[in-house]
């Protein structure tokens, strides 16, 4: 089945929908969603978006600025990030007039508290920088797009999974999609494609991230030619519920809530006496493991406590209601009067398909640009989240460059006519799932990803080192073998929940190539990347982007991109 439109935009995610709304009624766009658009991962973000409105207390763009450099170990590219800090206002303005319910101060303005990273006076205290709904920020900002999306006529295709870019002498011209409702194969063509496919955390085994996240725009694109950028920095959250993963926002510590170990100690004095539990998220969780290591996790096991204890319930059960109440039903605690056992999860990936500020996919070192091809929010690196993204940034980003990437496509789509696309695009997607349908080998996806998520989660998570790397990688290209004897044993084309399995196990196969062929290659440590073998950040060999191009059935070839840095030089991180 073939359609026509102007744009493509894959993920219904805030990227996805601020793109859309921004291309306008006049433009034909058409919106793929592997799920129904507003249960897309945008919705889960709890604690805020980042912006210096300073209605609780001073604030600037340039502090604002300073912190997400800061945070990133100035690995960043400071023009991008300058340009997401002075539109940060503006975007938190324009959610108000278009309907985001934001808490309120008593005077009436939008509310806003404390998060991790952010501070005033270029690191001299913690500030109130983000804007929320209670603790559902994502969710009504998601819910308020669609509904604007809706409004402007744009068609979406929920429950369509992305099987492939369609590329044309060296030009993006659509994607093919594969439904998973009935099993027809879908040609879109399109003069530009927008990929805001989210994140990939089902790469690990502990994961704040939806079953969906399993990195599918980043695959396809790298498979048709694009390059992805700083895949070795995967962060950490810290406060993931024990066992579960399940998110327990920054948000409840910038509310006040303490991390303690097993002692009792507010353990984050000792390691970041200036903002404690407010420092960046990669630096937490590391401080956690450390505890762990030293025989201080909660009675020797591998987590340690978040008290909210003495918040009372005026504030855990209405702007942390979200929060206790996960607390309740996946932890088992009572948070009024019990700590929650946390523990690190694999959250966000900083890195993503190379693009620029104008969301435009770059095809090489030098910023030449991939034609027809665009990418925004976390599949995308532009790179203002650098080595370490702080949190209340990742909506702000998707919003941001959303918004950019829209504008963007506009200028460039009236440029150009409809592209054609190669006759035989369709067939060759069909025989590819018949090949897969139909395959003689005896291998299960379900194994092959647990020892994926398991070998990532052991080897190439918070702490890394050489050997552990070398294994990994080792593990991931057996893996991959093991993969082209895959079998499916649903040949059903309704809903075939296995097939789709499959697909998405081949996307997060080669994405976890490509993280740990860069954390080996990266020999520092900086940021989320955290190497026990090369424990210092160098400068003189790696302040640079890695970037990563699929050569096929050879391994990812590795190259480099120097950073932007414009008004702060890298300096020694201290919090």
């Amino acid at each position: 089945m073939k359609h026509e439109y102007d744009v493509i935009i894959v993920g219904a995610g805030l990227a996805g929908l601020r793109a859309a709304i921004e291309l306008g009624e006049e433009t034909r766009v058409a919106v793929i969603t592997k799920v129904f658009a507003t249960r897309s991962h945008s919705g889960a973000a709890q604690g805020g978006i980042g912006a210096s409105l300073g209605n609780e207390e001073e604030d600037s763009w340039e502090w604002h600025m300073f912190d997400t450099v800061k945070g990133s170990d100035y690995l960043g590219d400071q023009d991008a990030i300058e340009i997401m800090a002075k539109d940060a206002p503006r975007t938190i303005y324009e959610l108000e007039h278009i309907g985001v319910p934001f808490n309120r101060t008593a005077e009436g303005k939008i509310a806003q508290r404390a998060f991790g990273g952010h501070t005033s006076g270029f690191g001299k205290a913690p500030v109130k920088r983000a804007c929320f709904a209670a603790d559902r920020t994502g969710r009504v900002i998601l819910d308020t797009l669609w509904e604007k999306s809706l409004q402007r006529g744009i068609r979406f295709f929920d429950e369509f999974h992305i099987l492939s870019l369609i590329v044309n002498d060296h030009q993006c011209c659509g994607v093919t999609a594969y439904e998973i409702a009935t099993g027809e194969i879908h040609v879109f063509q399109s003069k530009a494609v927008l990929l805001a496919t989210g994140g990939a955390g089902k790469i690990f085994k502990t994961t704040s991230n939806a079953l969906a996240s399993t990195g599918d725009g980043m695959a396809v694109a790298y498979r048709a030619g694009a390059p992805l950028e700083d895949m070795e920095f995967v962060q950490f959250h810290p406060t993931g519920i024990y066992k579960l993963g399940i998110l327990i926002s920054e948000a409840a510590r910038g509310e006040g809530g303490i991390l303690r170990n097993n002692e009792g100690e507010r353990f984050m004095e000792r390691y970041a006496p200036t903002i404690k539990d407010l420092a960046p998220r990669d630096m937490v969780s590391r401080c956690i493991l450390e505890e762990v290591r030293a025989g201080r996790g909660i009675d020797g096991k591998d987590y340690v406590h978040l008290d909210l204890t003495h918040l009372g319930p005026e504030v855990n059960d209405t702007k942390l209601a979200e929060i206790t109440g996960f607390a309740r039903t996946y932890a088992g605690v009572e948070p009024n009067k019990e700590p929650i056992p946390v523990q690190p999860t694999c959250h966000y990936m900083m890195g993503g398909i190379a693009s620029n500020a104008d969301g435009q996919v770059i095809s090489d070192s030098q910023g030449n640009i991939f034609t027809g091809l665009y990418a925004a929010g976390e599949c995308a690196c532009v790179s203002v989240h650098g080595a370490n993204r702080l949190g209340c940034n990742s909506l702000l980003d998707t919003l941001v460059f959303g918004r950019r990437s829209g504008k963007q496509l506009r200028k460039f789509i009236h440029s150009i006519g409809l592209p054609p696309v190669p006759e035989t695009t369709e067939q060759q997607e069909k025989e590819k799932l018949q090949r897969l349908m139909n395959g003689p080998g005896k291998e299960k996806y379900g194994a092959i990803q647990a020892e994926m998520q398991e070998v990532m989660m052991e080897k190439v998570s918070v702490f890394r080192t050489a050997s552990g790397l070398t294994e990994a990688l080792e593990k991931v290209r057996a893996l991959k073998q093991r993969y082209a004897r895959i079998t499916v044993s649903d040949q059903g084309s309704c809903f075939n929940r296995e097939l789709l399995d499959v697909l998405e196990l081949e996307n997060m196969l080669d994405l976890a190539e490509v993280i740990a062929a860069g954390a080996l290659y990266r020999e520092e440590s900086r940021g989320a990347h955290f190497r026990e073998d090369f424990p210092t950040r160098d400068d003189s060999k790696f302040l640079v982007h890695t970037l990563a191009a699929c050569r096929p059935d050879q391994e990812p070839e590795l190259f480099t991109k120097p950073v932007t840095i414009t008004r702060f030089e890298p300096q020694e991180r201290k919090y």
